[in-house]
């Protein structure tokens, strides 16, 4: 185990005109499970490929237990990675696919055996041994890929997006089976996702990332409750965070011609800023007699909950999710739509920063 530091890690590609990675700090504590996510483009991958050698750092350090890995090959910084892609030889049976690294690095084949089977016993492959990936599941196939970085014994675990190619119900029960996976080998772990809903339910911590940049590490009730600025609001959280213009008056707060009056402490953290971005969640919203008049575009049925979307009349660009029970409005509707003023998160209209604690 180990723990990682990444410290103003940057990392530019030839010919680009802004670095893929920029000037990353972030600290993962020996045995955590860290999760990297955002947006298609945002560096997570860049930065785990750096942290396993496979991209260059540009400027700044990556640390393992303390060990500068500026300079150090992929082999030699004992990580193990595990792709999207399963990479199995198809020759080879389950078991040999698993201990072939350690065959490559010497390891005598009494060794070999004896962690081979004590990976395929966690993971539940003991009777797949002799097959060969074609005669595999997907959900199989990824169990043998991490089985193979097991075996290593690793400091680190990397995970580039490993459940991509699976179905959605096989991806819930994996990602279920990896986390409880984790976290008894206790092996730390930095895991690449573009999807919030797994970053969420699998980290101890996760790192949001946009444009190569960081912009919150935090577990992930802290990511839903005090999301860093209006980006993070947006993107952590399903149905997303509504995100509303907002202005600041002696009385309280006003949007789109509604008025409401949030608790003083938010009231007085918000003093200066005249134009403020007003979040607040689905299910903070209720619909009745409230402040809102909301044109109804579309219902989401998901079964035990149901999502009105929306746009406030007089403004089409101003959307709105409200979480709605069995009892709902349907398309074409107007309504009104109440917003509990306790539960305000607001943001600088500027920089997009959150205002307050």
């Amino acid at each position: 185990m180990a723990e990682v530091t990444y410290e103003g890690a940057t990392c530019i590609y030839p010919g680009a005109e802004k670095p893929a990675v920029d000037g990353l700090d972030l600290a993962v504590k020996d045995g955590e499970f860290v999760v990297m996510v955002g947006p298609s483009g945002c560096g997570k991958t860049t930065a785990l490929r750096m942290l396993a050698g496979l991209e260059e750092i540009d400027d700044g350090s990556i640390r393992i237990d303390g060990n500068d890995m500026v300079g150090v090959s992929s082999r030699d910084r004992d990580i193990a990675m595990v792709f999207q892609n399963y990479a199995l030889y198809p020759s080879k049976t389950v078991g040999e696919n698993m201990g072939f690294a350690l065959k490559m690095h010497g390891v005598d084949k009494d060794e070999r055996a004896r962690r081979v089977r004590a990976a395929a016993k966690v993971l539940d492959l003991e009777e797949l041994l002799d097959r060969k990936p074609k005669n595999l599941s997907g959900g199989q196939r990824q169990r043998v890929a991490m089985g193979r970085a097991i075996v290593r014994e690793p400091k680190v675990f990397c995970m580039d997006e490993p459940l991509s190619n699976l179905d959605a119900q096989l991806r819930v029960q994996t990602r279920t089976q990896i986390a409880e996976l984790q976290r008894r080998l206790k092996i730390t772990t930095v895991y690449v996702t573009h999807d919030q809903v797994e970053a969420m339910t699998m980290g101890d911590r996760v790192a949001v990332m946009r444009g190569g940049r960081l912009q919150q590490f935090a577990s992930p009730t802290e990511l839903y409750d005090h999301p860093a600025n209006v980006f993070v609001a947006g993107f952590i959280g399903s149905p997303a965070m509504n995100r509303l213009d907002g202005r600041l008056t002696p009385d309280g707060i006003t949007v789109s011609g509604a008025s409401m009056r949030p608790p003083d402490a938010i009231m007085r953290a918000a003093h200066g800023h005249s134009q403020i971005v007003v979040g607040i969640r689905p299910e903070h919203l209720s619909i009745g007699d409230g402040q809102l008049e909301t044109y109804v575009d579309l219902v989401e049925d998901l079964g035990s909950d149901f999502y009105v979307y929306g746009h406030l009349v007089g403004d089409a660009d101003a959307n709105v999710i409200v979480r709605a029970g069995r009892e709902h409005p349907r398309p074409g509707e107007t309504i009104k739509i109440k917003i509990d003023a306790s539960r305000l998160h607001l943001f600088d209209a500027d920089t997009g920063v959150r205002i307050g604690e």
